[in-house]
């Protein structure tokens, strides 16, 4: 008979994001009121491996779910089966994976809850294989992990993507300009699409459909003979022109994602004052802003959700499992079953025609 879980570790790895507290909260109280401890490891998978963790308590997650970020810190440098570590001098990757194993067992964790997107959850896969009781908990703003409907972040980040392009109308019209929303979106352009929508976006630009600069520019040209000055345009850092590729802005080396998407807004407000030539062109980065912030109503609501369908999960011995919403129902889906199977925007989906039936195009 499988012992009884006495003790868990939360950890949050990755990009931070709305909701993340939401979740410790959730998960720390659901977990106490069925007699379980709970620590939560800082900084991510390397509070795993530095044994760095402080108690949770319910006095010390009351009071967090509106708050932004993640009171246990984050990393997303530090995959503990490929770990940089010092040996004679000279820094090389290794798996010390059993070195947080072990640290586990020297605090008499029973099981983990991780909370993160692809590649923290393919840690928690890895360390699920090692036989480690792992719950995950999947988290982007993006909205692009597959076998779940919507993760938390996101709507938050829409709502702030939206509201981003709600101002930017009211200078475009004033200045009869061309404005240019440039959102995350590395892959994936749910941001852009759903924000594009929401805030009366002319253009929207995804990585899923190649744009032709020539076409945008002409529909920018058809608008103005209608009588409309301004146009704007919510794009995705991953758009590509067609038969071109992504705008780099930098590769970080230490990371295990070295390259930083960014810019293409400012590449495109280029091109299009080359091609208009009557209009001003303006981008603006929306950047980290969209990953800031208290979480929406929705979102502390779905992230509740989430962390108390953890617990449930442990209690119920479904270990190696993600948590997943489907309909209003909360389920869960194997780790083996969702790593390096992402979820995109269909280019034929309801939502895109949607769009493009109230005349939006997308550049193609």
């Amino acid at each position: 008979m499988a012992s009884k879980i006495k003790k868990i570790g939360l950890l949050t790895a990755g990009g931070d994001c709305p909701g993340l507290n939401a979740v410790i909260r959730a998960a720390t109280r659901a977990a106490l009121n069925n007699g379980i401890e709970v620590i939560g490891y800082k900084f991510g998978y390397k509070g795993l491996y530095l044994n760095d963790f402080e108690e949770l308590t319910k006095a010390r997650v009351s009071g967090i779910q509106h708050l932004g970020g993640t009171i246990l810190y984050s990393s997303n440098k530090d995959n503990l089966f490929e770990y940089d570590v010092e040996i004679d001098g000279k820094t090389v990757m290794k798996d010390v994976s059993d070195v947080a194993i072990k640290n586990m067992k020297k605090e008499n964790v029973d099981a983990l809850i991780i909370i993160g997107g692809d590649g923290t959850l393919t840690s928690a896969r890895d360390f699920a294989r090692k036989g480690v009781k792992v719950i995950g908990v999947p988290k982007t703003i993006d909205n692009d992990l597959a076998v779940t409907d919507v993760t938390f972040g996101f709507n938050s980040a829409i709502n702030v993507a939206r509201d981003a392009l709600d101002r930017l109308h009211t200078t475009a019209e004033s200045h009869h300009r061309i404005m240019i929303l440039e959102v995350m979106g590395r892959n994936a352009g749910w941001i852009a699409l759903h924000s594009g929508i929401a805030g009366s976006a002319d253009v929207i630009l995804i990585p899923e459909i190649p744009y032709d600069i020539k076409k945008i520019a002409a529909r920018i040209k058809e608008r103005e003979k209608r009588g409309k000055l301004f146009s704007i345009i919510a794009v995705a850092e991953g758009a590509i022109p067609v038969g071109g590729d992504v705008v780099v802005s930098k590769i970080v080396k230490d990371s295990p994602d070295p390259i930083r998407l960014g810019g293409i807004g400012n590449v495109l407000a280029i091109q299009l004052e080359d091609l208009i030539q009557k209009h001003e062109v303006r981008a603006t980065i929306l950047g980290h802003l969209q990953r800031g912030g208290s979480p929406s109503t929705f979102d502390r609501i779905l992230a509740t959700r989430y962390g108390v369908k953890a617990i449930e999960l442990l209690l119920d011995k479904r270990y190696g499992n993600m948590v997943t919403i489907n309909g209003d129902s909360m389920s869960y889906e194997h780790l083996e079953n969702i790593i390096g199977r992402p979820k995109n925007v269909n280019p034929e989906g309801e939502l895109v025609k949607t769009a493009r039936s109230i005349g939006i195009t997308f550049g193609d």
